[in-house]
């Protein structure tokens, strides 16, 4: 991985670097197309600020709730929110585009280093649930252990690094976890506990665009439980073997519970 932190929205894309920092740049590389329905959690958010237009996913927790990454938040004036839609440029009749400038950023978010990269986005009003719009209410009771394989990660961020625009199509990947100490021989000591690093069996990562959607872990088979958020990749680019990274769910469940119930 680059040794550079790179904050990866839509337009236009920004670049925060600090020594031996991690590239924010994530990729759904060497991804499939997800079929309409199968993450009926999945939120596109483009987010306004006074700099710019950004692009970040994100996942439907609550009926009025979305988690996504702080550096998503962070700054906003307003976030337009596509729910139901895997095809951004045709979302279609199954899909819902909302407007909010309500969000809640983690109070010990650095922009810098990523810690406690978490923020909560608050929709106006509750949505409807349909077959295609659904949240993810199944938060973690521990943190995922190196190793744990089938966890998936899903997102409309490029899908190569020669390729600099979002995916038309959401996509999703399979991933496998590391443990800590592995990741931190690519990233030095900037990886905390609050922290987890996956890698692809054949290369499969996140990239530009896929900042803020969730990683997810498949529970006996039947359902899947929000364990992570997309906030990293190499700067040696998007298709390099560098593990990507992620803020772990758990550290953050009493946080979110809180918020979410008032």
């Amino acid at each position: 991985m680059k040794l550079v932190l790179t904050l990866y929205f839509y337009l236009p894309l920004l670049f925060c670097k600090i020594p031996n920092a991690l590239f924010l740049d994530q990729r759904i590389i060497g991804g499939q197309v997800a079929r309409a329905g199968q993450y009926p959690f999945s939120a596109a958010i483009y987010k306004t600020t006074a700099d710019g237009n950004y692009f970040c996913g994100g996942a439907l927790y609550t009926n009025q709730w979305i988690i996504t990454a702080g550096q998503c938040v962070d700054g906003a004036i307003l976030f337009t929110i596509y729910l139901g839609a895997t095809n951004l440029q045709t979302p279609g009749s199954t899909s819902v585009r909302l407007a909010t400038d309500e969000y809640v950023l983690h109070p010990e978010f650095n922009p810098l280093t990523l810690e406690n990269d978490i923020g909560l986005i608050k929709l106006r009003m509750p949505v409807e649930r349909t077959d295609y719009i659904q949240p993810m209410t199944n938060l973690p009771s521990s943190n995922v252990p190196a190793g744990a394989s089938y966890l998936q990660a899903i997102g409309w961020g490029q899908t190569s690094d020669e390729n600099s625009g979002l995916a038309d199509e959401l996509n999703w990947i399979t991933l496998t976890t590391i443990s800590n100490e592995e990741c931190r021989i690519t990233y030095g000591n900037q990886i905390t506990d609050r922290m987890v690093c996956v890698v692809g069996n054949f290369n499969e990562g996140a990239c530009t665009g896929d900042t803020g959607s969730p990683i997810m872990q498949w529970i006996r088979g039947y359902y899947s439980e929000h364990v992570g958020i997309s906030t990293f990749v190499s700067a040696n680019g998007c298709e390099s073997t560098d593990p990507s990274g992620y803020t772990r769910t758990f550290p953050y469940v009493s946080w979110i519970r809180n918020i979410t119930s008032n």
